[in-house]
């Protein structure tokens, strides 16, 4: 059942590669059907996405957009404490991502040089909801609410489909209650497409976020030089950091939470005592054994699962970070002193009752995570994605004339005569020199 048992030190060159190379196949079939789509999209707008629908989800669209007033009606339908679930869930979101919010920055590097730095909200985001296998409510509200924290004006989410031709009702209220300003029964490709580029009917987005199967982290990859994205997100991941204190009821009932999204999940056990390998192996069992998806479970198991024992802390920790996983749960002892020298991860669980499934749905915190060891180079999904920056300088005729001559020892060294005369320009005693054909007022003297 598990793909791989064993210590660290004895993995084999092929156990480390499927442990720590975890980047989705570069499917040259996936690579050019998805640009073909993207190009399509972008060629023939609606009438592409409109054909999409029919020969990938299908179903005939009457319209891409959803009514908002379909999204309102779907809120009022949802169980009364599915509905409450779903409101605390985006009170912790935007709780703490109105925490990450920047102040704006003002500082005078020197006499006279002021420098500055100011945020503001993007005017378009786009959102992407995965469907297929199931619906993700939670996902609508990881991408919208951030995006309405920031000050986004206009949110877009695009989620697939089914065979109403709409997104499943669940998806509808997520993003009437997140905010959501409009809502299209788009999926795949096709609805990265038209968010990045736009379509007479989908606004063209300043971001597209969310996460979805691989053909849309193809297709995020493919237009990321054209509008933001967000950090890859693929199939789900957890290592487990233990040193046998943990129950092993509790340690198998994680590993099998992450590895029941997809069949290519990875989950790893990595503990410093040789008996919880036999333990958890045991309660992994007897839990699969009863799984309501022990299909996809035992799948994921079988394809990226894995037993490890590391000779101690050191060595489990210098694991961890080569692994740069998705999720880290720490169930040591010290979980807070442990989890602080967790390095390279999306987000780090710490102790036995911080449950990974809380931060998939409530805390607060993002589920849009970097996975396939991307959490070396990207963060999860923030406010700060649906913000931008730009700074402002502002030079006084007395720094000016302090940094004349270096500025213009700098252009000269470059070869840029042009700026070394806008430098010594400013050298001038008096004032900045005024524009040409302006007069200066003479001085007076009375």
């Amino acid at each position: 059942m598990i793909a791989v048992r064993s210590h660290i030190a004895e993995l084999s060159a092929e156990q480390r590669t499927l442990l720590l190379d975890r980047r989705p196949t570069d499917d040259a079939g996936v690579r050019d059907r998805v640009r073909a789509l993207l190009a399509d999209v972008r060629d023939r707008g609606d009438d592409a996405l409109l054909e999409m629908a029919s020969t990938l989800d299908r179903v005939e669209l009457a319209s891409l957009e959803v009514p908002r007033e379909r999204c309102e009606a779907a809120l009022t339908t949802l169980p009364t404490p599915l509905c409450a679930a779903l409101e605390h869930a985006v009170h912790n979101i935007s709780v703490f991502h109105r925490a990450q919010l920047p102040a704006e920055l003002s500082i005078e590097v020197e006499p006279g040089v002021r420098l500055g730095r100011r945020f503001g909200p993007l005017a378009v985001a786009g959102v992407y909801a995965p469907g297929g296998r199931a619906a993700y409510p939670s996902s609508v509200l990881m991408g919208v609410v951030p995006a309405r924290v920031a000050g986004v004006p206009e949110v877009v989410v695009c989620s697939p489909p089914n065979e109403t031709g709409e997104p499943p009702a669940a998806i509808l209220a997520a993003a009437a209650l997140a905010g959501a300003t409009r809502v299209f029964a788009l999926g795949g490709a096709g609805a990265v497409g038209a968010m990045a580029y736009g379509t007479p009917s989908v606004p063209r987005c300043d971001a597209v976020v969310g996460p979805g199967n691989r053909w849309v982290l193809e297709a995020k990859r493919q237009v990321a030089g054209d509008v933001r994205i967000d950090s890859p997100a693929g199939p789900s991941e957890l290592l487990v950091l233990s040193d046998g204190s943990a129950d092993p009821e509790l340690v198998a009932a994680e590993l099998i939470a992450q590895a029941e999204h997809d069949p290519d999940a990875a989950v790893v056990l990595l503990t410093t005592e040789a008996v919880e390998l036999d333990s958890v192996a045991a309660a992994l069992a007897r839990q699969v054994a009863g799984a309501p998806r022990r299909d996809v479970v035992g799948a994921a198991l079988s394809g990226r699962g894995a037993l490890l024992l590391a000779d101690d802390l050191e060595e489990a920790l210098a694991f961890t970070n080569a692994c740069a996983p998705e999720h880290v749960l720490v169930v040591m002892r010290d979980p807070a002193g442990i989890a602080a020298r967790v390095r390279t991860a999306g987000t780090v669980f710490v102790g036995p009752s911080s449950s990974v499934a809380f931060g998939d749905y409530l805390t607060g915190a993002n589920h849009v995570l970097p996975t396939g060891g991307a959490a070396r180079s990207f963060a999860g999904l923030s406010a700060l994605d649906f913000l931008r920056s730009w700074s402002y300088q502002e030079v006084t005729p007395s720094a000016a004339r302090a940094l004349a001559k270096d500025a213009a020892l700098l252009a000269d060294a470059e070869g840029l005569p042009g700026h070394a005369a806008a430098a010594r320009l400013r050298a001038r005693s008096g004032s900045t020199p005024a524009a040409p054909g302006v007069a200066t007022r003479p001085k007076d003297n009375r």
